[in-house]
């Protein structure tokens, strides 16, 4: 046999291993794919498309999705916009997966990467550019090694809900012996609110459809079924007064109640009636918003450090393969989940 044989059925040519990664490379961005909204409107807007996902840049990491959480931001954004250079916009914010490259500075700098991280690593990242994907590059400051009691689907959507709560429960100064009214207490965010107040030693009533009322039990709330009646129930749980009201509801009737029940406004917050905070003077919060994005970036590690110890939970409610990204997200905007989705690329 002689050398070349040898190097056809063996060794093989100098060069073949770089060509066989670039093949790999083409490959992978031949068959990427990412949601993006097309135009500002509903779920219509929704398309997904082919991608072609570059090299990571200096302080970047390429990720391969394996969950993304599905968040009302997702949909809600394309209200709040109207600049066309800003389409196609891709969707989604927080993501968890396995890292298949690093950009050079990575690790280097702690001005410019986490250090530690490197290929093969399983992580979370929040915020992301568009988390409904296959692959996505994202700057490195925002990735963190995933806990391992963690799953994918757990760590995917840990970040956005457990931020936010945080940033509602300090905006509003709960602190031990307050008792607090939550309304939309069933959902993600009431998860994640429940258990958190619960940390600190605050009571919470939380209101909820009596068919969820056990989501809310099953943290430590009060449940309290709304509808009509509701303030004489929740004076009722709590016949010493309620302290703090947060709503993650957004209903009219959270906001009537609320104001009922709650004499100083400084402690009455919403997640989704900016209006009505600016109108009757109370705390409205959001992730566009400078301080509360400082205020998230700052308490991401904390979070993930809580959950990884088992000191918090992220319930799951459905979940959906990327192909069907529209029903997760028309079911997480119309408060139909009981807990978290996700979709998986």
């Amino acid at each position: 046999m002689t050398n070349d044989a040898v190097n056809q059925q063996g060794e093989g040519q100098p060069g073949d291993d770089k060509r066989s990664e670039d093949k790999q490379h083409q490959d992978k961005q031949h068959h990427d794919k990412h949601w993006v909204a097309t135009k500002f409107g509903g779920l219509d807007s929704f398309e997904l498309h082919p991608v072609t996902v570059p090299a990571p840049a200096a302080d970047e990491v390429t990720i391969r999705v394996k969950a993304a959480g599905v968040n009302p931001i997702d949909l809600k954004i394309l209200g709040r916009l109207s600049d066309p250079a800003l389409l196609p916009r891709p969707v989604g914010t927080e993501i968890s997966g396995v890292i298949e490259a690093v950009g050079a500075a990575v690790g280097q700098d702690a001005q410019t990467g986490t250090p530690g991280l490197g290929v093969g690593d399983k992580v979370v990242a929040f915020r992301t550019p568009g988390g409904y994907a296959t692959r996505i590059n994202v700057p490195a400051r925002d990735v963190f090694a995933k806990p391992p009691t963690l799953s994918f689907d757990e760590a995917a959507g840990l970040l956005l809900v457990g931020t936010t709560s945080a940033e509602m429960l300090a905006t509003v100064d709960a602190k031990e012996g307050d008792v607090i009214l939550l309304h939309g207490a069933s959902g993600a965010i009431g998860a994640m609110v429940l258990q958190l107040a619960a940390r600190i030693g605050a009571t919470v009533i939380g209101t909820t459809s009596a068919r969820n009322a056990e989501n809310v039990s099953r943290y430590g709330g009060i449940p309290v079924e709304y509808g009509p009646g509701l303030i004489d129930r929740v004076r009722a749980a709590a016949p010493s007064g309620i302290t703090v009201a947060l709503d993650a509801a957004g209903t009219e009737e959270a906001l009537e109640t609320s104001l009922a029940l709650v004499a100083d406004h400084s402690r009455i917050l919403t997640i989704v009636q900016p209006q009505a905070a600016a109108e009757h003077g109370l705390h409205y919060i959001g992730g566009n918003q400078p301080k509360s994005t400082a205020f998230r970036d700052a308490h991401r590690a904390e979070l993930l450090e809580l959950a990884g110890s088992g000191e918090l939970q992220v319930p799951i409610s459905h979940t959906f393969p990327l192909k069907e990204a529209k029903f997760a997200i028309d079911l997480v905007a119309h408060g139909r989940a009981a807990g978290k989705v996700v979709v998986h690329p």
